[in-house]
């Protein structure tokens, strides 16, 4: 890909990142200036649950990078991972933040006691936790000072990924459709790359095999 179909790609990604958002601030004015009720009769639960179930969109889409790259061969699209998974962390932040000025109302003490004895907000908090080293590490920069370390690192967004499906599992009272879509994605991605280290592995463990053989 030339740099300028990339910059090209890289703004229509930027778009299509942020139209849900843009849409959810404007049905939110609606909301406010009493022209629009399209968040319903529960607008602070549908804010929070539109920009919680964007976030894990992007966190799906920045696992299926890889097997799509693998599978497909186009390495051009590790070029998004990082932006992708920015913006999962962009959508998280800005579902906390909800909660915590909408639902709470500046009551920010009682997050802590949320924490503690509501399951689903464990869980959520820590995947939003887990997930400010990652995208602090994002740069370049971090990625030559951490080396190694930076990889391991970064294989906390499989932890995150199961963290984030589980809040979702277990916020939803009824229908469990929806979470059960994201539960079945995140192990199809996570799988995935079980499989290829497994599959790597054993290739290694041959390789050693017949080495001593092939030198006899």
């Amino acid at each position: 890909m030339t740099p300028h179909k990339l910059i090209f790609a890289k703004v229509a990604v930027h778009l299509a990142a942020l139209t849900p958002l843009a849409i959810l601030l404007w049905q939110m004015w609606g909301e406010v200036k009493g022209f629009s009720h399209a968040l319903g009769a529960d607008p602070v639960a549908e804010i929070e649950h539109r920009l919680g179930i964007w976030a894990l969109r992007f966190l799906m889409i920045t696992l299926a990078i890889t097997p799509l790259r693998q599978l497909t061969g186009w390495n051009v699209l590790i070029r998004f991972r990082r932006l992708l998974g920015l913006y999962a962390f962009a959508y998280a932040s800005l579902h906390f933040a909800a909660y915590l000025g909408l639902d709470l109302r500046g009551y920010w003490m009682q997050v802590f006691e949320d924490i503690v004895k509501r399951p689903y907000i464990t869980v959520g908090f820590l995947a939003w936790l887990l997930l400010v080293p990652l995208a602090v590490t994002s740069t370049a920069g971090w990625i030559k000072r951490l080396g190694r370390n930076w990889s391991r690192l970064h294989k906390l967004v499989y932890v995150i990924a199961v963290l984030a499906v589980l809040h979702f599992w277990w916020l939803v009272k009824s229908d469990l459709r929806e979470p059960a879509l994201y539960a079945a994605i995140a192990a199809v991605l996570l799988g995935w790359r079980a499989w290829k280290a497994l599959k790597a592995r054993a290739s290694a463990k041959a390789k050693a095999r017949s080495a001593p053989s092939a030198r006899a």
